[in-house]
């Protein structure tokens, strides 16, 4: 199957373990081309554990996972360019500049030499980073070491884009020009999944909301049309609620991350 007519992201009955803790507990969950799929989730509910096992950043316990047709234990370098990530904390070479820093990601992606120079430009712009191009990355603020890191992550258009709290550390601004680069990415056929802790901004860009709690999924939520937080909470109580009724017959499961 070639990478350009596969499913971008395909996980099925995920599961992960920390010892005797289930931080990823048969979770099953695919992106489609095109298309914003949140991940929203209290802390600890296994959003970024399940984000580094679709990325093979570590091993499931079980389950399976694929980007663009093939296992992320076997997926080769013609899957991976296609893939932009900014998990947790924001990669950067210190000693390098930011526009070092963007030809490093936009070459180890597959771009030419004739190719990277363009790309670098256009994510420097595009991010607001011309006045920082050639400054270290290790000397600048917190917020725009975030910046850094989503435009490494968009360098190369990739064809499947996943975020964690990506605007954890970015100002009004820099949410709104967060928010157009999903939908611009989208528009251009790229699958998105985006965690975030920030409700009402996920129900701006999303195409559909999916609940993870303890390391399942355990519903999904329309992005419009109601009220995301109350009916979130209202879901998470719920299956507390289940989880409690079912504990007499040792089903019960933890999670973290």
């Amino acid at each position: 199957m070639s990478a350009r007519g596969a499913t971008p992201l395909r996980c099925d009955r995920l599961v992960k373990r920390f010892g005797d803790v289930t931080a990823i507990d048969r979770l099953d969950l695919h992106l489609d081309a095109g298309e914003v799929v949140a991940l929203i989730g209290l802390n600890g509910a296994g959003k970024t554990t399940f984000m580094r096992l679709a990325l093979a950043m570590i091993r499931p316990d079980g389950g399976t996972a694929s980007v663009f047709g093939r296992n992320v234990a076997t997926a080769g370098p013609d899957r991976w360019r296609a893939v932009g990530q900014m998990i947790e904390t924001p990669f950067a070479y210190p000693e390098l500049t930011v526009a070092e820093n963007l030809w490093a990601a936009a070459r180890l992606h597959g771009l030419s030499r004739s190719q990277a120079p363009g790309s670098v430009t256009w994510v420097i712009e595009r991010l607001g980073l011309g006045g920082y191009a050639d400054r270290r990355s290790s000397a600048l603020s917190l917020g725009n070491r975030q910046r850094l890191g989503l435009a490494s992550a968009l360098v190369h258009s990739p064809r499947l884009l996943i975020l964690d709290e990506p605007t954890s550390a970015l100002d009004p601004a820099g949410v709104v020009l967060l928010r157009d680069l999903v939908q611009e990415a989208a528009r251009t056929g790229a699958a998105v999944l985006v965690s975030s802790h920030h409700l009402d901004e996920v129900a701006r860009v999303a195409d559909r909301v999916e609940v993870i709690h303890r390391g399942r999924l355990v519903g999904e939520l329309p992005p419009r049309g109601l009220d995301l937080e109350h009916a979130f909470f209202e879901m998470v109580r719920a299956a507390d609620l289940d989880a409690t009724e079912s504990s007499a017959l040792g089903g019960s499961s933890e999670e973290v991350h």
